[in-house]
């Protein structure tokens, strides 16, 4: 028997004769136009009653791939084409950025956001850090919750739902939500704002008019676009806009976990495992904090000091952690009373705690936020990891960059000294920065100024209508 070279061209052939020519040729890359357009228009217009759909045109347009040119690789000039345009455009659906575009909006300016997941939350529920450190302060002998506005508002909706929060309460501080529950109400929240929603899309670089940023590039499953904006708010946790703008920041390295969650923990025969581990010396590997889910616990991982922009670095991380975490259940399993206990699941975001910080138009210290110093410009009073210090007010000079205009931050990127990062990258902090820069963007797009030259003390009126604590 001949047997015949399977070439694409035979291949073809053979696939014709087979009858599934059109199916074959439906898949024709769309990013070449003159072979698109060859591919057959016989395959149906209408939706059956399965799965599939319809034919429908390539979204996106025409791509110019890269080549290689005396041995670098070359992206050639090309038009991007312009999706949207807006008033404030906010760049990562995180605990800040989801804060600043319900604060824009509210505020009465056309507000867009990016988001790289299909969910809002960033590190607060794709890294399931569950819990909302830093809501109360000490006040002589009392406890008073600063983290006030859009963010207590979001954590009061979630006691609404049954397993949604748990230490929201009067006299409670630091309260532990569910991730699911807090995904379903930033969308709910966000929806009934009236934002434009862009879930799976990465901002990918600034544009530019001189020293002003006017909007950003977007990648997507449908390549490159474009929004236009007449502010911006690089809420991207990792300083991704500012840094493409040509701000001012320090980059570092820091502890990278991962959280992972255990089931069955309410089914623990803990007199049993006592008596186990007396016997034998052992001590358990962490078993997590509670949840709203009475039977599910949260583990959280420090993790090894890294490069969070090093996707060599961080590739490793997430099989080393998972790794670790398998190898600790196996450990919990082994021990007499926890046979139960079982895997929820692992974070699907690895935890970056910081990587750029801003070098902003003011530099807050641990020293000034200790000593609880007053600042004019005020428009957010973070609270105490353990509700067990005073106030401290954040001026409006750590979102600011000191040169690029029509940009702020907000999340844990904004500007601060080293001693400070772990107490602004809370989700607490975050919550309330994201508020303060959604408002002053609001601000500066209404106002047609810059930024930096916006009216503070009507940033300062629109936070306090929205509900913030500004000491």
């Amino acid at each position: 028997m001949t047997r015949l070279a399977l070439t694409r061209r035979n291949l073809m052939k053979i696939l014709g004769a087979a009858g599934f020519g059109a199916a074959v040729a439906s898949t024709v890359r769309s990013d070449r136009p003159a072979l698109a357009a060859a591919a057959p228009t016989a395959a149906p217009a209408t939706e059956g009653s399965g799965f599939a759909g319809k034919v429908i045109p390539p979204t996106g347009s025409p791509h110019v791939p890269a080549t290689i040119v005396s041995g670098q690789v070359v992206q050639p000039q090309r038009t991007i084409p312009m999706m949207h345009e807006t008033d404030v455009l906010v760049v990562g659906g995180g605990s800040a950025g989801v804060m600043a575009a319900i604060a824009a909006q509210r505020a009465g300016a056309k507000t867009a956001i990016l988001e790289r997941y299909g969910y809002f939350g960033g590190l607060w529920t794709g890294g399931m850090v569950l819990v909302v450190i830093g809501t109360h302060v000490k006040d002589g002998n009392e406890k008073k919750k600063v983290l006030c506005g859009i963010g207590d508002e979001l954590l009061e909706r979630l006691k609404k739902i049954d397993g949604g929060i748990i230490g929201q309460t009067p006299g409670a501080h630091n309260p532990t939500v569910d991730p699911e529950a807090t995904k379903y109400m930033m969308d709910e929240m966000v929806r009934e704002a009236g934002v434009d929603v862009f879930f799976h899309c990465w901002g990918a670089d600034a544009i530019m008019d001189g020293k002003a940023v006017r909007g950003v590039v977007f990648e997507s499953k449908a390549g490159r676009q474009a929004i236009l904006a007449k502010v911006v708010i690089d809420a991207s946790g990792d300083g991704d806009i500012f840094a493409a703008a040509g701000a001012e920041y320090t980059q570092w390295t820091y502890a990278i976990g991962t959280v992972h969650r255990h089931g069955n923990m309410d089914r623990v025969d803990k007199e049993k495992a006592k008596e186990a581990l007396k016997e034998s010396g052992r001590k358990l590997p962490p078993l997590g904090g509670a949840t709203p889910v009475p039977s599910v616990t949260w583990v959280n991982t420090r993790g090894p000091k890294g490069n969070a922009l090093d996707i060599r670095e961080l590739s490793k991380l997430e099989m080393d952690h998972r790794r670790k975490i398998w190898e600790n259940l196996r450990q919990i399993r082994q021990t007499p009373g926890y046979e139960k206990v079982f895997m929820v699941d692992t974070a699907p975001q690895i935890g970056v705690r910081i990587t750029r910080v801003l070098g902003g138009a003011y530099t807050l210290t641990y020293k000034e936020m200790r000593e609880g110093r007053k600042f004019p410009d005020v428009v957010a009073v973070g609270g105490a990891q353990g509700a067990n210090h005073r106030e401290w007010p954040i001026p409006y000079g750590t979102l600011l960059p000191k040169e690029i205009d029509n940009l702020l931050a907000a999340g844990r990127c904004i500007s601060v000294d080293d001693k400070l990062l772990d107490d602004t990258r809370l989700i607490g902090a975050c919550l309330l920065t994201g508020h303060a820069a959604g408002a002053a963007a609001a601000v500066a797009a209404q106002s047609g100024c810059r930024p930096r030259d916006v009216d503070i003390a009507k940033v300062q009126k629109v936070l306090k209508e929205q509900g913030a604590y500004l000491g």
